[in-house]
This record gives structure tokens, sequence and C-alpha cells, in this order.
């Protein structure tokens, strides 16, 4: 398999899974914080969520004395550092949005249906070999996905306009594969503190001028936006989107995306104890066909490390 594998010198494979599960369960809880702020316009949201990150970052950013010339003599174009950052605030946008019109299951689920996306872009374009075990729990986890949201349908009389929300979900998971596939173009050549400062600040330059335009105004912004703006940039932004953005380094995008996938499972059980929208039998049983699909993928992904 055509996979870059993770330098144990420089980066243990232990740090590289305990920040993606911290990552992963972050990402989970990003749909119920959202729902706290549905008064907000959705894009104004996801430019509080990148700009508040942005703000988080920069001491950070700033110590190393990171520049512009840097990035230059490492071969990475500020284009690039656009391309990746209008891609994620896009998917933001289009995914916080799709939260006003559908359940946090069917949102949950069908943004995360970028596995397969990704796995026929990497083949077809990157012309990469995988093995019949990581097309097996792709197709797996992608399947228990959509039973997920299938199985969602008793919910659906609570959202007269759920398949704008569905429709604008699914927009979401094709964006971030743009998102995704530039950004392990990206941190192949560098710092992963000087590629997340300058996407989130990219994102959030679109957002907001998205939010302008959208809204023919400023749009208002209340304090519970801000708030909820502060959580999402330091959970799901910095913790979440930062530990794919540190794996995809050393890390199949095919993979990492495939884990991705459990953010449905996470989101539809914190969605049952918050807000009360219980999963149905088939629920629960299209959450453990996720979760089988996820273990089989990175059960061979670790075995293969190991060896």
């Amino acid at each position: 398999m055509s996979v870059p594998a993770a330098n144990h010198t420089d980066t243990p494979l232990l740090k590289v899974v305990l920040f993606l599960a911290a990552g992963m369960l972050t990402f989970g809880f990003a749909p119920i914080l959202v729902r706290f702020s549905l008064e907000t316009d959705p894009i104004a949201l996801a430019a509080l969520r990148t700009g508040f990150a942005v703000l988080m970052l920069f001491p950070f950013w700033f110590a190393k004395r990171a520049s512009m010339e840097e990035l230059k003599q490492s071969g990475v174009s500020q284009w690039l550092l656009a391309g990746a950052g209008v891609s994620l605030g896009a998917h933001f946008s289009f995914w916080i949005g799709s939260l006003h019109y559908t359940s946090v299951a069917s949102a949950s689920v069908l943004v995360t249906m970028h596995p397969v996306m990704l796995i026929v872009a990497e083949s077809l374009i990157f012309k990469k070999k995988f093995r019949l075990p990581v097309w097996v729990g792709v197709f797996l986890a992608f399947s228990g996905s959509v039973l997920l949201g299938l199985a969602d349908d008793s919910q659906m009389e609570q959202f007269p306009q759920a398949l704008l929300g569905n429709g604008m979900a699914i927009t979401a998971a094709i964006v971030f594969v743009c998102y995704f596939l530039l950004g392990r173009k990206i941190r192949q050549h560098t710092e992963w503190i000087d590629y997340v400062f300058f996407v989130y600040l990219y994102a959030t330059i679109t957002c907001a001028v998205l939010s302008i335009v959208s809204t023919a105004g400023v749009p208002k912004i209340t304090l519970t936006a801000v708030w909820v703006g502060i959580a999402l940039a330091a959970g799901p932004t910095i913790l979440g989107h930062g530990a794919m953005n540190y794996a995809v380094k050393y890390i199949s995008p095919t993979l990492l995306s495939t884990l991705v996938l459990s953010e449905a499972v996470v989101a539809a059980g914190a969605a049952y104890l918050i807000f009360s929208e219980v999963p149905s039998i088939l629920s629960i049983g299209a959450m453990v066909v996720v979760v089988l699909g996820v273990a089989l993928t990175w059960t061979r992904r670790l075995v293969r490390n190991r060896r």
C-alpha cells in the first residue's frame, strides 16, 4: 500500500494516535455546540470559529518567529495556503448551515461521506494502491454512516427543510476533500503551526466576507455565539482539525477520513443525551457498523507500522 509511513524517530506512532483520538472526540461535540447558537448566521459563526482559532494560535506562531520568507523557502506558496483556507471556510459554512435545517445525526453522517470521495481521488489522481482490507474498512464504515442516516428518518418531521440541510452537508463533504488534499501537499513542506495559522486566517477572511455578503451587512452576533465560537475554536478546530493537519504529514488522507466517520457516532450519542434525539435500534446497529469499519482499517494500519 502506497501510504507515507510515520517517522518513528521524530514522531512516535503513539503520539499521533493519542492526538487523533482527542481530536475525534471534539469533532463529535461540534454539532452540539452549533445547536446552542442557531439564531446566529451560520457563516458568521464559522468566521467566529476560525477567527478565535487564529487569535489562540497567534502567540505560538509568533513565538517561533515564523515568517512569509520561511514559507517561501519551504516551497509553499500563499496561493496554496489561500486555497486550503478558502476550502476550509466554505466547508465550515456549509456544514454549520446544514445544522439549521436537518438533524445532528444526518448532518454528521452526510458530512463524513468524504472517505469514498478521497479513496477514488487518491486512486485515480495520485495512483495510490490500497489493499483489500483498507477498501473493506472504508466502505464498511461508510455503509454504516449511510445506514445511520436512513435510520434518522423518524426525526424528519421535526425538520421540514431536511433536504436542504442534507444537501449542504454533502456539499461540505465535497469541499472538505479539496481542503484535505491541499493540506496533505502543503504539510509535507511546512511546520504544523505555520500551516494551521495561515489556513485558519484565510478561512476567517473567507467566512467574514461571505457572511457580510449573505446578510447584506454586518451580521448580528450574540454573547452565546461568541462563547460557542470560542469553544468551537479551542476544541473541534484547534484540537480536532489540528490533529488531522498534524497527522496528514504521516498518514494517508483516506485512512484519516475513515477515522472521522466516528464523529457521527459521538454526535448521535451526544444529541440523544442533550437534545433527546432518541436513536432507534437501527441507528445503534449502524453505529456499531461504523466502529467496526474504522477498527478494521486502523487495525491493519497499526499492524503494518509495527513491522
